[in-house]
């Protein structure tokens, strides 16, 4: 039995946005000495991943599915 896609989509922004409580307030240097934080980070990338590669290939293509609110990485990566 497959899950709706809505609910991949739902594991994407819930991670999303646990990502950036997780990082709010640090900058890139703070964030990459915390062993803790990145390792908290690494794994709601890991679960997003996830939820894409199980999503319908049709809903993916569609913009309107899930739509860019927010930045995923705050940081500017130079």
């Amino acid at each position: 039995m497959h899950r709706d896609a809505r609910a991949y989509l739902w594991d994407v922004q819930e991670a999303a946005e646990a990502i950036k409580k997780f990082i709010a307030g640090m900058d890139f240097e703070t964030y990459s000495q915390n062993e803790v934080v990145h390792a908290a980070v690494e794994r709601k990338f890991g679960i997003i991943g996830e939820a894409l590669s199980n999503c319908p290939r049709p809903i993916l293509n569609s913009r309107v599915a899930y739509p860019m609110s927010m930045p995923l990485w705050p940081f500017a990566i130079s």
